[in-house]
């Protein structure tokens, strides 16, 4: 512990015991557990407030490095305004597709039933039904 050894423990608890005497020593050691409890926690806070400022940087930089990912796409994206489609105009088809394709004399459609809102079940006979236990 600090590089204190044993003996050395023992002659600071002799020279404590001497200058506060029997019945002030055990309040003096709660205080300094106190003391020492105090400064751990403040440790702690120092640590992990440093801890959340590294990952906020880390958060940073990968912001940026998105950052500068958009602003490339942006630029290419930029750059495809410049195309110049009046070149595209004058293109044609060797065939015309419309001449091709083979003409429907019928539509393509079937009829569909009226909706009916109500439905109905018929009851089964009993002569049908006498047919159907057999």
């Amino acid at each position: 512990m600090f590089g204190i050894g044993f003996t050395e423990l023992l002659l600071i608890a002799i020279i404590a015991i001497l200058f506060l005497g029997p019945d002030k020593l055990p309040t003096a050691l709660v205080d300094m557990a106190k003391f020492i409890k105090s400064v751990k926690k403040t440790i702690g806070e120092a640590k992990s407030s440093l801890e959340e400022e590294m990952k906020i940087a880390e958060l940073k930089e990968e912001a940026l490095s998105y950052k500068k990912q958009l602003d490339e796409a942006t630029n290419e994206l930029k750059n495809f305004k410049n195309i110049d489609f009046d070149s595209f105009a004058n293109t044609t088809y060797e065939t015309d597709i419309s001449k091709d394709a083979p003409q429907l004399t019928e539509p393509l459609t079937t009829q569909i039933e009226p909706e009916n809102d109500t439905v109905t079940f018929k009851k089964k006979d009993k002569a049908d039904a006498s047919k159907g236990e057999a």
